[in-house]
């Protein structure tokens, strides 16, 4: 007698966790983005890893601690004990992306660490969350004495000045004049755990295309069209990025199925490329005819 054991493909596995917004598993997905590149991986050893760390800050915490006194013990534990912090001598790094080597390395960008300190800050009772805050990710935490928001590199919280000291060049970027302005509020909503996936591949995302390495981008592309269904661009992003690999036939595929799908739109300006996209998908068509 056989048995089948039918092991989920890496990109299966991510399906199965992202396909609901019930219950999202944050950090289990976030995890998951490694395997593409460490197809190894042990995805339940790490979650033990950081399962053992909130072991460790609990025994420091008292029972009867407040939620300030839980944040300070937070920071203490991250910061100076373990010592995590921004890789600013090589941001780029697509390791930086990976929970599983910033436990090891300490080093990562905002959005890793922050997926690692909202575990722990959640596991220790506190109200926290993410803020998608433009090019530098957040978290903030409810206290009675108000909302905090912390920078996940450091645990330094930011006063509203400082916020919108930050927030000023993309404003800037942006064409924003003080009469169109959004609320400083407005940008500090919390982030849905998709959202934060989200931010986390189009950071692998940016990275792999100044590479050129279209290999790996093609793979977080796989993620995004599962993460983002209906995202017709990720769609489309992919199929060019197929073309770059020499793969007119799956690129075709791509660029068509954004073509049809966006082909309704009541906007134009929503998909602005599409008369590019129908110039691109002609010359593929004479490539493989």
């Amino acid at each position: 007698m056989h048995l089948s054991l039918n092991v989920p493909t890496p990109l299966e596995y991510f399906a199965s966790l992202v396909h609901s917004d019930a219950d999202f598993p944050l950090l289990e997905a976030a995890v998951s983005l490694a395997q593409d590149e460490y197809p190894e991986l042990a995805v339940q050893q790490v979650l033990g890893e950081v399962d053992q760390l909130l072991a460790r800050l609990l025994r420091r915490i008292p029972a009867d601690a407040g939620p300030l006194q839980r944040l300070r013990a937070l920071s203490q534990f991250m910061y100076r004990d373990l010592n995590f912090a921004g890789n600013f001598n090589n941001y780029t790094d697509p390791d930086n992306s990976y929970v599983h080597v910033v436990l090891r390395t300490r080093l990562a960008i905002p959005i890793s660490l922050a997926v690692i300190w909202l575990e722990l800050a959640q596991g220790i009772g506190l109200k926290a969350r993410g803020v998608s805050f433009p090019g530098h990710f957040m978290v903030k935490v409810n206290l009675s004495e108000g909302q905090v928001v912390l920078d996940p590199l450091t645990g330094q919280s930011l006063s509203r000045e400082e916020l919108s000291e930050r927030l000023e060049p993309y404003r800037n970027l942006a064409g924003l004049v003080d009469e169109q302005e959004l609320p400083l509020g407005l940008y500090l909503q919390a982030a849905q755990p998709r959202e934060m996936i989200a931010r986390m591949l189009h950071n692998l995302k940016e990275i792999h295309a100044a590479q050129e390495d279209w290999a790996r981008l093609i793979a977080v592309q796989d993620r995004l069209i599962i993460l983002l269904p209906g995202a017709w661009q990720e769609i489309r992003d992919r199929g060019l990025a197929h073309a770059e690999a020499g793969h007119p036939g799956r690129a075709l595929e791509d660029l068509e199925t954004y073509l049809a799908n966006t082909v309704l739109t009541t906007s134009s300006d929503l998909y602005p490329d599409r008369a590019a996209i129908g110039r691109r998908v002609s010359e593929l068509r004479r490539t493989i005819s």
